[in-house]
């Protein structure tokens, strides 16, 4: 089976681990303190306080801003992390439509909040489909111009560039995903990146039992926090990782560059618009099947199964889940996207054989459908 994505651990990867296993401390000691300063310096920012998850920072971040009984604009096409951790924090999701490259749509934005009483909605939540970076100067624009806060999810696209500035910095607070199928790995794991000094301070608190050490073993507890440390063994893989990480998107890249040229033309789907001035990471590689093969989107997707290609679909929209079924939503660009959306893999460890395979195998499969 070739996944849609994977993780790359290299010997040295694995060397790394077990020197930190050999160490004094495998958590709360001095490598977390470390991974998060060359985190910080390579996407330059000024904080970055790394966690055990992506769902733990953005949940974090969410507790931070305190908009408790107030609404956030996001996406439906997201993991469900992104809206159910306002739903832990007694925010109301409020979805807008998407682009035909997956994200949200700026014009949808500019409805929602011109049909919304702007008193209720605090925040605007966006996220960087497929590793694809949203179009960040209008949203800065349109939170400066009603007074909203900026949370970027960008699970998919550490290491990736908005106008030639790696993303990270624009946003309040910047979310990132160590999971095993993102552009790095700390097996599971996030971080929040910051240049908010008091951002930075609360999330450290947040992070760990909302605990300040004073001196010798005394210290004070002014808030509630949590256990959402990452540990100094996956920091130290992440370190490791960390070196890597725009070799292992130059390799995703090539892959998608060989994708772009052999379905250029194609008859049967479309695939994402990069602007030039975005430096995707590729996480994912989405086709968008034609309207004529949306019926048999499930055949194709169990045909390329059987051909041990493993593909997935980006998302289901949130507000179809039960846990949202009072929300009311019906959105017809959301919903023509998730009806198109089909994963095929892209990743570091594919050789452009694997991809001539996928790309043969997968038109073979749409042309029989």
């Amino acid at each position: 089976m070739i996944p849609y994505s994977t993780q790359c651990i290299d010997d040295d990867d694995i060397a790394a681990v077990l020197s930190a296993l050999k160490g004094e401390y495998i958590t709360q000691g001095e490598l977390v303190d470390r991974f998060e300063r060359k985190l910080a310096e390579y996407l330059g920012v000024k904080f970055v306080v790394v966690f055990n998850s992506a769902t733990s920072s953005l949940n974090v971040a969410y507790k931070i801003l305190s908009l408790r009984g107030y609404g956030a604009i996001t996406t439906p096409l997201t993991f469900c992390a992104t809206s159910n951790m306002m739903l832990e924090n007694g925010i109301t999701p409020i979805f807008c439509g998407c682009n035909s490259n997956g994200n949200i749509s700026i014009d949808s934005i500019k409805n929602t909040l011109n049909n919304n009483a702007k008193s209720t909605i605090k925040a605007i939540v966006s996220v960087d489909y497929a590793g694809n970076s949203v179009e960040v100067d209008e949203i800065l624009e349109i939170c400066k111009q009603n007074d909203l806060y900026f949370i970027s999810d960008s699970s998919h696209s550490f290491g990736g560039e908005y106008k030639g500035k790696k993303i990270g910095g624009f946003a309040d607070m910047t979310i990132f995903s160590f999971h095993a199928l993102k552009p790095i790995t700390t097996i599971e794991g996030g971080a929040i990146a910051t240049n908010n000094e008091e951002f930075y301070t609360k999330a450290k608190l947040l992070c760990s039992h909302g605990i300040q050490k004073t001196y010798l073993w005394n210290s004070k507890l002014d808030l509630i926090g949590y256990n959402f440390r990452l540990s100094d063994v996956a920091c130290a893989l992440g370190l490791s990782q960390l070196q890597k990480i725009d070799s292992f998107i130059q390799k995703r890249h090539k892959i998608a560059a060989f994708y772009d040229t052999r379905f250029k033309g194609n008859s049967y789907f479309n695939t994402l618009e990069i602007k030039d001035y975005v430096k995707s990471t590729y996480h994912l590689y989405p086709i968008l099947l034609h309207q004529n093969l949306w019926c048999n989107k499930e055949e194709i997707f169990r045909s390329l199964l059987s051909y041990g290609i493993g593909v997935q679909v980006h998302y289901k929209p949130i507000y179809q889940f039960s846990l949202y079924k009072d929300s009311n939503y019906l959105i017809d660009s959301v919903e023509d996207f998730y009806k198109s959306e089909i994963s095929i893999p892209c990743h570091q460890k594919m050789s452009l054989q694997d991809a001539e395979f996928v790309a043969d195998t997968l038109l073979k499969v749409l042309e029989s459908n």
